[in-house]
């Protein structure tokens, strides 16, 4: 049976099989604990282990010593909110955006549980959020303001570096999720002012189970604190022993990421522009929800009228996509992300993401316009005969 075609690059990403190998020895012979120096075996994994943070840290403008190992971006965004509570009563505000990922949105209601005033900004039709309403937002008693740096649903991207530059004329900590951008778009931490940032492994072609958060080393110390309480693994601020091959792996996926961002940017870009067009020049009652000039190039999110709600995704059997997130797409529940920019309901009836990676080929988008357009005649046709 052959499989469909893989254009949901936002949920997962395969691993690179230039990475395998490198990962397998600390599997089997290279087994040893990174946190145990008594031995051989102990001091080649963290060697490992500093040469990925190495490696993480080149791809963000950032130091080694900046990089701290989680299980993933989840974790790293949990991290960022819990571990500032400690702040209040002096700074008890935290700020973040109505479209954000759920571990941000939830971290922020968990804050809410704990007594802090949460602000959750609003956006436009675009998903952006209004500078001057985030600037006229922050006040002497915010902790923090967290944005992504590029939306994982619609691809949206956020004015980041003018927030950086707001947060420090603040004087205020900035935590950017950029999980859709690590190893796609270009990030250096100094250039666009962001104090904590959020990163996973699987999202740039590295193994699952595995991420990471920077915390920028400044005077005075950003008083993060843990979460996970232990052997005091991770400079005391994440306890656990650490996932050597998925580290190991983290780096190298890193390392590639960086090397070949700006061929593989403009490729992207290129394959996404053809997507469109083709579907655009079949298939009538179709709209953007984010113009492509201001989205990323490995996502285009559209909305498809004229069929009944939630046909869609389902009978598009040729291809793997989806119509938002991966951790909410099992809910059922329409897309909080589209109901924030305003997004008339008959406009979310069907919604799909593709996005678009690494192994996406030209003919792979040329096949997939096909389906699209094949696959919405049959279903403004033939409506009655969709079993559910």
């Amino acid at each position: 049976m052959q499989k469909p075609i893989y254009l949901d690059y936002c949920a997962t990403t395969p691993l690179d099989p230039r990475i395998l190998p490198e990962m397998l020895p600390w599997f089997s012979e290279q087994f040893g604990n990174p946190a145990n120096l008594t031995h051989a075996y102990g001091r080649e994994a963290l060697l490992a282990v500093h040469r990925a943070r190495e490696r993480i840290a080149a791809l963000i403008g950032a130091k080694a010593t900046e990089i701290f190992f989680t299980s993933g971006a989840s974790e790293s965004n949990n991290l960022v909110f819990k571990g500032l509570a400690h702040l209040a009563p002096e700074k008890n505000q935290v700020m973040t955006v109505a479209t954000e990922h759920k571990s941000v949105l939830c971290s922020a209601q968990a804050m809410a549980e704990r007594g802090f005033d949460v602000e959750i900004l609003p956006v436009d039709s675009q998903g952006r959020v209004n500078l001057e309403r985030l600037s006229a937002q922050i006040s002497e008693k915010t902790a923090l303001v967290s944005v992504m740096a590029v939306n994982n649903e619609v691809g949206t991207l956020q004015p980041i570096e003018e927030i950086g530059k707001i947060c420090t004329e603040r004087q205020v900590l900035f935590h950017c999720d950029a999980v859709q951008a690590g190893g796609k778009l270009p990030i250096n931490v100094d250039d666009l002012k962001i104090d904590l940032l959020s990163l996973s492994a699987h999202k740039m072609y590295g193994p699952k189970g595995v991420g990471c958060l920077y915390l920028r080393q400044k005077s005075p110390a950003i008083p993060l604190r843990a979460c996970i309480e232990g052997g005091g693994q991770e400079f005391g601020l994440r306890a656990g022993t650490l996932n050597v091959p998925a580290i190991v792996g983290f780096g190298l996926a890193a390392e590639w990421a960086r090397s070949e961002q700006t061929e593989e940017l403009a490729r992207l870009k290129l394959l996404r522009q053809r997507l469109w067009e083709g579907i655009q020049a079949g298939v009538s009652e179709v709209k953007l929800s984010c113009d492509l000039d201001k989205s990323s190039p490995a996502i285009l999110h559209l909305c498809f009228g004229g069929l009944k709600k939630g046909k869609l995704v389902g009978q598009l059997k040729d291809l793997a996509v989806s119509t938002g997130s991966a951790c909410s797409s099992g809910s059922g529940k329409a897309s909080y992300v589209l109901d924030a920019m305003g997004l008339p309901e008959s406009q979310m009836d069907n919604p799909v993401r593709f996005s678009l990676g690494r192994f996406t080929q030209e003919e792979e988008i040329e096949m997939a316009i096909q389906a699209v357009i094949r696959t919405i005649q049959t279903l403004r046709e033939n409506p009655s005969r969709i079993p559910f």
